[in-house]
């Protein structure tokens, strides 16, 4: 691309130096860049690419794009802007030709259900032969195959990357998990979504936005970057169970279509809700009358997670019928209350992605039906983040009969901290507090007795725990099975 052409989307810029003629790539990392590369220097908490400028150069960077004039050595122009991480978002998707208004965009916000609702709505896709993207916290899911990445919304260059990949690899629609932080910090910049979808909103990142209002708002910025081109085909699906809906039905001008379990006026509502050991079914008020629905999904969350998937993809206009066949023969999501295969072992075994104090209730109030005797849960928290709801995850934790206090990814803070701000929450006393979390799943299986269930949450299908800053295997089910299979000789 010639570079005058990309730096127009920069209105406002210093230019030191004579520019290149083109520019064949962009970077944010000094150790992807090749030659003829801009390379935007961004901030970070723990690093400013500034400093790594002189070795872009080096490697074959022709443009920097900075915050302040650099005193560098090479055949470089440097691009001043007053904020990088904005000039990134409009370069990068400048760069990749804006390739999301080439697909059908849908984006997933709220507290809870993120990864289901998004994983839903691809596999219906897939189901209907439908080439499809998924972004989000398992991962970036082309067309089925799996590849990593590192946040929940990734940086504004990775996601225009992914779409224009997405877009290459002759996908129709993409699908994005949008996290609070990435709206905040501008990663979604120039990602134009067709669907924006709210599943709910409870206690969870204060220790990023503060105040539950911000966070609220934050979530917000979904919904009224939609735009108002009333020309264009855009929809906003919202959980009216939840009361920010309310809010978010009033940032943007595109149709509103609800879903519930409790709201009578939903335009989609679960009714009738019955669970059974491997299925869910209830009859779904539609548009098109009233369906009867089974999934092999447990919990009434999932209700609402398939509620939410299900009109995002009726408002594109996919059929009713077909929509519903898909979800019938649907599998669990990993790691979303998955019930995981014990063979004859005298116990059940579910992991779930529980974090915050909502999601713990709706896991245990989930489980509770398909336990024998008693319910044990083993719940940790991440270190070095949010403290204030740690308390309250363990209230609902004391749902259960026997609740196991120990980490999730405790990175530098210590056992004794996590657990220590966990155990003020407990309501009754038949708790253990056990820092190593794989101590705290064998423990699990230790006390176990025929007839009980345990559930583990936090992880969920994560096989991986962070301490200081490193990635060290861990996978709570296979610890767990491991444990039972030695205990009850099997």
């Amino acid at each position: 691309m010639q570079a005058t052409q990309l730096l127009q989307c920069l209105p406002i810029k210093k230019i030191i130096g004579t520019l290149p003629e083109n520019i064949k790539d962009i970077a944010i990392d000094s150790r992807n860049v090749q030659d003829k590369t801009i390379f935007i220097c961004i901030k970070g908490y723990t690093v400013d690419a500034h400093d790594f400028a002189q070795q872009a150069v080096d490697q074959g960077a022709t443009i920097v794009v900075v915050d302040h004039v650099l005193d560098l050595t090479g055949d470089v122009a440097q691009v001043v802007v007053e904020d990088t991480s904005r000039a990134l978002g409009l370069l990068a998707a400048k760069f990749f030709d804006y390739p999301s208004k080439d697909l059908t965009m849908f984006g997933v916000t709220g507290t809870n259900g993120k990864t289901s609702v998004a994983t839903m709505i691809q596999n219906v896709l897939q189901g209907l032969g439908v080439r499809s993207a998924l972004s989000g916290t398992i991962g970036f899911n082309l067309n089925g195959v799996m590849y990593d990445s590192a946040n929940t919304t990734s940086d504004a260059l990775t996601t225009q990357q992914m779409i224009f990949r997405a877009k290459a690899e002759g996908c129709r629609g993409m699908i994005m998990e949008v996290s609070s932080h990435g709206l905040v910090l501008g990663r979604l910049a120039g990602v134009e979504f067709d669907v924006a979808i709210f599943t709910n909103l409870t206690h969870d990142h204060l220790d990023f936005h503060g105040t539950m209002e911000n966070y609220g708002n934050a979530k917000g910025m979904l919904f009224s970057q939609l735009g108002q081109d009333l020309e264009k085909d855009k929809h906003a699906v919202l959980n009216s169970d939840d009361p920010w809906s309310k809010t978010y039905a009033g940032l943007t001008p595109y149709p509103i279509w609800t879903y519930a379990i409790h709201d009578e006026n939903a335009v989609f509502q679960g009714l009738n809700i019955k669970y059974h050991d491997e299925h869910t079914e209830f009859d779904m008020k539609t548009p098109e009358g009233t369906k009867h629905v089974e999934l092999k999904l447990l919990g009434e969350f999932n209700v609402y997670n398939m509620l939410a998937a299900t009109a995002a993809l009726y408002c594109k206009g996919y059929a009713l019928d077909d929509i519903i066949q898909q979800f019938e023969h649907m599998m669990p999501i990993k790691g979303r209350m998955q019930k995981i295969e014990t063979g004859k072992l005298p116990i059940s075994i579910f992991v779930d992605y529980a974090h915050t104090p909502d999601a713990i209730e709706k896991a245990i109030t989930a489980a509770m039906p398909y336990k024998e005797k008693k319910l044990i849960f083993v719940i940790g928290t991440g270190g070095n983040r949010d403290k204030s709801k740690r308390p309250d995850m363990a209230r609902m934790a004391s749902m259960a009969d026997y609740v196991i206090l120990t980490t999730d990814d405790p990175r530098y803070e210590a056992y004794d901290s996590i657990v220590g701000d966990l155990e003020k929450g407990m309501t009754h006393d038949n708790y253990a507090c056990i820092g190593d979390r794989a101590e705290a799943v064998r423990h699990a299986v230790e006390i176990a007795e025929p007839g009980d269930l345990i559930l583990f949450a936090g992880k969920g299908h994560e096989d991986y725990q962070i301490i200081e800053d490193t990635k060290y295997p861990h996978s709570d089910a296979e610890i767990a099975l491991i444990a039972a299979k030695e205990k009850f000789g099997m």
